[in-house]
């Protein structure tokens, strides 16, 4: 039997917990046409204002208070004002672009500006995210943009360059020159990205990292670091990765309060370098790190005004740029680092593993998902009746490693699951859900079908491997390694019935596939037999007699008279109904109406009395609490035994058409459901003359279909 989950790891919006991570892993951006049409779009915008001679306002994200903070008022009131009416000779960048350019504001968004201190150490990721070529001289309009990588694709987001202010002062973030304005329109580039300012109060560093680079984040609590740590970060640094670290505050009213060492829990800082230095004949391990907030320094054993630095030579000082300035760079030896800090995350942008000196290219796979309540949301392994509805994807390891230090036939690859959109969404209430996946083999009479692996097959298979916990992050990402072959990842949140959007990516050394598992569109349902006059039993002596009594001289009954039928043979059966509404007869009558008249004759209304039969036989098996209705969960599994078998999507546009706010379908929809599939598969039949899965219809037999049905 399947073992449970375990309790979820859950984490504050100021101080999130991830797990420990490791791997270097590149992303491949899946469209750069969008950036690209969107950069024209600024370019286009800007000749408009240019020639119009007026300076630009974005609709989009207006200078008001809705882009400011949604959820609560502000006690003062801010000012929305453009550069060159802040101060004289506004500059976008003074000097090129560096990470002494950051000092955050009154915003809880310092794990950003940690993020964009990390950026500045590359110039050539910096200049992706900040497209060159932009000021406040040359056709100057009011109107900037920046790019970031959001769920698969670089996007550009173009702004004005209206900033809030107080007292002729920049509220967020600003640069230590009160002229340069490059970081404070990035930040509300951000910002516009999810929604408003608000929506920046409290992060992990790594979430702004990914967007700046799309790499991938791997987490490392340094209590239980490797012992190599300081190898894997200065190779990190060489490479270029993003690095931030924070110091755990286990007490809430503990967070962002200054220590006695001068640095503060609950923050977070950019690690932005790693030396060694000769001190007293002997080797010491460095490490540099910058507070978001331009000051607030470490004051211990090298720090800008300790002792130790009289030991070292002129040119170490100035290889290792030391100053002594309140700046909110500062040094300190890497045991101190180690014994003051409980977290580092890494952001890798290259495809070299961090742990050896071997080249590793990755190949990379993308796929969108969705949760959606009552249909594909089944929650983690804790929850057996749903977890198995949860999107599912068959995942191929074709060949594995080039190791010839390793005998293992192993693959490594890397599973990364993002939920999409929730910081955006913040303002509706929506916060970050508590996320993981599981990876299940598949056993060897399966492979190849790419089906959706249904309830029984996780009753009774363990899974492989999984992630570590569940945890409340926007990303979870985890290493593995398996044998070549066969397998599927099922990512879910950890409660079901959550609705969110998400990607999974699958990085790997060698070629993988992966895609999301779909069943084959069919309807395998046996047809009725046909009605012989030897079939004299009570139940179609009983039928027969209602029939005529209603049915009159012509023998036929139309739906409001099937309606009547149906309600008085129920009620016999005590099923827990309110009866079948008209609209259902409507379309029970359009479904067995061969001869097109409208109306049902007796033998008509036999082939749908047993339909109805065969189809309440199956209602009754699912319908396991007697309650005369079952869950849109257990209708995926009625659905497919009674011979239809359907993709997520249509199993999604049943949940919203046919359940009820509870998500649970009651006899009735159940059986009009059926019907309607049964009529729209027998329609389509008709009209596939060739058999190839394909028709083509006239407008007119398109409504003839779809009206009648």
């Amino acid at each position: 039997m399947q073992k449970p989950c375990g309790v979820a790891r859950k984490t504050t919006e100021t101080q999130p917990q991830p797990l420990k991570m490791d791997g270097m892993y590149p992303i491949i951006s899946r469209n750069k046409k969008v950036a690209q049409s969107r950069s024209e779009a600024f370019q286009q915008l800007k000749a408009e204002c240019v020639r119009s001679s007026s300076l630009y306002q974005d609709p989009e994200f207006p200078a008001d208070d809705s882009s400011l903070f949604a959820t609560q008022p502000l006690p003062f009131t801010l000012k929305w004002m453009r550069p060159p009416e802040i101060c004289e000779n506004p500059q976008f960048i003074i000097g090129g672009a560096s990470r002494t350019d950051i000092c955050q504001g009154d915003l809880g968004d310092c794990w950003f500006l940690a993020a964009i201190a990390c950026l500045t150490l590359n110039e050539k990721l910096l200049y992706r995210v900040i497209p060159k070529d932009q000021s406040f001289t040359d056709n100057y309009a009011g109107i900037f943009h920046f790019q970031f990588w959001r769920f698969g694709d670089w996007v550009d987001v173009i702004i004005d360059d209206r900033l809030p202010t107080y007292n002729n002062q920049l509220v967020f973030t600003k640069s230590a020159e009160r002229n340069e304005f490059w970081s404070a329109l990035l930040e509300k580039a951000y910002a516009k990205v999810h929604g408003s300012y608000e929506a920046l109060k409290g992060g992990n560093t790594t979430e702004a990292m990914e967007d700046f680079t799309g790499g991938v984040t791997e987490f490392i609590e340094i209590k239980t670091a490797p012992r190599e740590l300081f190898k894997i970060m200065r190779k990190a640094n060489q490479r270029g990765s993003l690095m931030g670290c924070s110091i755990e505050g286990y007490v809430p009213v503990l967070f962002e309060t200054r220590t006695a060492s001068g640095l503060v829990k609950g923050h977070a800082y950019s690690v932005t370098g790693l030396e060694e230095v000769t001190y007293k004949n002997q080797k010491i391990k460095i490490v540099r790190l910058r507070n978001p907030w331009g000051q607030v320094e470490w004051t211990g054993p090298w720090s800008d005004s300790s002792r130790e630095w009289a030991g070292i030579e002129k040119p170490d000082k100035q290889r290792l740029q030391h100053l002594k300035k309140e700046d909110g760079e500062f040094w300190m030896s890497f045991d101190d680092f180690k014994k003051s800090f409980t977290k580092l995350e890494i952001c890798n942008l290259t495809p070299d593993a961090l742990e050896d000196d071997k080249l590793h290219k990755w190949t990379v796979s993308i796929n969108e998902g969705r949760w959606l309540r009552g249909c594909s949301a089944g929650g983690c392994r804790n929850y057996p009746e749903t977890f198995w509805t949860n999107p599912q994807f068959w995942l191929k390891l074709l060949e594995e490693d080039d190791d010839p230090d390793d005998p293992a036939v192993l693959c490594t690859f890397v599973v990364a699951l993002m939920q999409k959109h929730r910081r955006r969404e913040r303002r509706q209430g929506a916060s970050f859900f508590t996320i993981g996946f599981a990876i299940y083999q598949v056993p060897k009479e399966l492979q190849g079908s790419k089906q959706h692996l249904p309830k029984d097959f996780f009753l009774h298979q363990a899974s492989k491997t999984r992630s570590k916990s569940y945890i409340n992050l926007r990303e979870v990402s985890q290493r593995f390694r398996l044998a070549p072959g066969e397998y599927v990842i099922v990512p879910s949140t950890y409660e079901p019935h959550q609705e969110g959007d998400f990607i999974l990516r699958v990085f790997s050394e060698k070629q993988n596939l992966s895609e999301e598992l779909e069943n084959q569109i069919v309807a395998d349902h046996p047809e009725p037999q046909p009605v012989t006059d030897t079939q004299n039993n009570e139940e179609d002596k009983q039928f027969q007699k209602i029939f005529q009594q209603i049915a009159g001289e012509d023998m036929q009954i139309t739906a409001a008279e099937l309606m009547s039928i149906l309600n008085r043979v129920v009620k016999k059966y005590n099923m827990k109904t309110e009866g079948f509404t008209l609209e259902s007869c409507r379309s029970m009558v359009a479904l067995m109406d061969t001869d097109g008249t409208g109306k049902l004759n007796l033998m008509e209304f036999q082939h749908l009395w047993n339909k109805i039969k065969q189809w309440q036989g199956i209602f009754r098996e699912y319908d396991k609490d007697k309650t005369g209705t079952i869950n849109s969960y257990e209708m995926r599994t009625a659905v497919n035994a009674a011979g239809f078998h359907l993709n997520n999507q249509l199993y999604q546009i049943i949940s919203m058409r046919y359940a009820d706010e509870d998500m649970n379908l009651s006899f009735d929809s159940f059986i009009c459901c059926l019907v309607r599939l049964e009529g729209m598969f027998r329609a389509f039949q008709a009209f596939d003359k060739d058999g190839d899965g394909i028709i083509k219809l006239s407008v007119l037999e398109w409504l003839q279909l779809t009206m009648y049905a």
